[in-house]
């Protein structure tokens, strides 16, 4: 495994299309429920330990080279908002690009050809780590992080909110990365022997219904 590779996967600048995507934090900061750094911790560890647990443990699974298209069918189960599924694809097949581009993998061509419109962007994220040559934590590692740095970085522009302050709710979080990538791993490993069911299914019920709001509205700033 080489850490650069790692870093080059995990960097904010990578392409696959995150920057339009506040990862709830939108409709939270309407809705109120984000308004400061401490805010936004509280909705950064919850969504961390609900849908960023189920995220990561996809990652890990598909890093391991679990079938995707049945990875990707437990994603759909674990994801009722229709709006988060669309806003997954979407992610997905930017993902996909992005790392056929930059890591070509004959694994990333069947999933291209499988799924035109995109697969959920977790599975692609974890065949992507597997191109790389990264493992089931790294690939855990990314997305976990990823589910806390979007919504922490969106809220920068929503709320003008002092980066500072940003990078340090981030930098608290650490430790609960570091606990959701070991158990999102741990499952991924079950998975092997005992098939999907031993993914978790963590739910974060208010994310959904607000993702589905959030769909409708008329102007807004970010996808998702």
């Amino acid at each position: 495994m080489s850490r650069a590779t790692l870093l080059v996967l995990a960097d904010g600048r990578f392409p696959a299309g995150g920057h339009a995507h506040s990862g709830g934090a939108e409709a939270a900061v309407k809705a109120g429920r984000i308004t400061g750094a401490a805010s936004l911790e509280s909705f950064c560890r919850g969504r961390l330990h609900t849908s960023g647990l189920v995220a990561a443990a996809l990652a890990a699974a598909a890093a391991l080279g679990v079938d995707p298209v049945t990875l990707d069918a437990a994603a759909d189960a674990r994801t009722p908002s229709a709006a988060l599924r669309h806003a997954a694809r979407r992610l997905g097949r930017q993902m996909t690009r992005a790392a056929r581009a930059t890591w070509p993998h004959p694994e990333l061509d069947a999933l291209a050809r499988q799924f035109p419109k995109g697969a959920h962007q977790p599975v692609v994220l974890g065949l992507a780590a597997r191109a790389a040559g990264l493992g089931p934590e790294d690939a855990a590692y990314c997305s976990a992080y990823e589910g806390i740095s979007g919504p922490a970085t969106a809220t920068v522009r929503l709320l003008s909110l002092d980066p500072f302050d940003a990078t340090a709710v981030l930098a608290r979080l650490a430790p609960d990365v570091d606990d959701v990538a070991l158990r999102a791993a741990e499952a991924a490993r079950r998975v092997v022997d005992e098939g999907v069911d031993a993914l978790p299914a963590a739910s974060a019920p208010l994310l959904e219904i607000s993702a589905e709001a959030h769909a409708a509205w008329p102007v807004r700033l970010f996808a998702s």
